[in-house]
């Protein structure tokens, strides 16, 4: 059994054939599906899509640092409101991405500092983007001792997962693993397997050979048989180690699991 710790399957790109492509992943043993969040205005898709399939999906709940503009505080605000009002299973997806625009550059500081509190005291686990931000979100987190959670889409080097290891995080693990140029197959290869998650970030970065297609859960296979490639480990053991740690992370050994 797999778990997709970060897929996005109440986006629109999965509108015609929602129920198609869940059915595809739980055939391909991707029994759980771990939904994080956007922003208020996608949030009601994803309830809406963690209520009809109550048994195998998973919410968070979060601002994405793309999302923060002159109106976070009151995203802030909302999600502080309706963590109170349902079952979440995290805080997420947040982070720092400075990749596109540096505009709201202190903003996404504020925010993401505000959800650690708010993982901290809910005794939460946090679901963290970072692109072109790996030594701020470090810095950041080391003020942050008693958070713990996944680096999603991991971006860095052997060493600063060692970094990301040591800080209680997981590393979320995806197709990027699979591509050509990429230094994700080295760092999997040098730090091993004992602390990673798998993960699509659907309908995003399809792992090889669905590379240039829209991105879905039952790719997660794809994903563990490279890892096992790289680090000459059965893919069963693969399989077996990601799913328990995002079992562990996300407390759900629980009823409805």
């Amino acid at each position: 059994m797999y778990i997709d710790t970060h897929t996005h399957l109440y986006e629109e790109e999965f509108r015609e054939d929602r129920d198609e492509v869940i059915g595809r992943a739980v055939e391909a043993g991707v029994k759980y599906m771990v939904l994080p969040d956007i922003d208020s205005e996608s949030r009601g898709r994803m309830l809406e899509l963690a209520n009809a399939y109550n048994n195998s999906m998973f919410p968070l709940i979060g601002l994405h640092p793309t999302s923060v503009r002159d109106n976070y505080k009151e995203e802030l605000a909302l999600v502080e409101k309706e963590v109170a009002t349902r079952t979440y299973y995290g805080i997420g997806e947040c982070g720092l991405d400075f990749y596109w625009d540096k505009t709201y550059y202190h903003e996404q500081f504020n925010a993401l500092e505000h959800q650690l509190g708010i993982a901290r005291d809910m005794h939460f686990p946090v679901v963290i983007h970072s692109r072109d931000s790996l030594p701020e979100l470090f810095t950041l987190l080391k003020k942050h001792p008693d958070v713990r959670g996944i680096l999603h889409c991991f971006p860095g080097n052997a060493e600063e997962a060692r970094q990301a290891i040591d800080m209680g995080f997981l590393l979320g693990i995806g197709g990027v693993v699979t591509y050509k140029k990429s230094q994700m197959a080295e760092t999997v290869r040098e730090i091993g397997i004992q602390h990673l998650v798998l993960e699509t970030d659907a309908p995003y970065l399809a792992p090889v050979p669905k590379r240039g297609k829209r991105n879905e859960s039952s790719y997660i296979p794809f994903i563990a048989e490279k890892i096992a490639e790289i680090t000459g480990e059965e893919t069963k053991k693969i399989e077996e180690i990601t799913t328990k740690n995002a079992m562990n992370l996300f407390n759900l050994h629980c009823e409805n699991v």
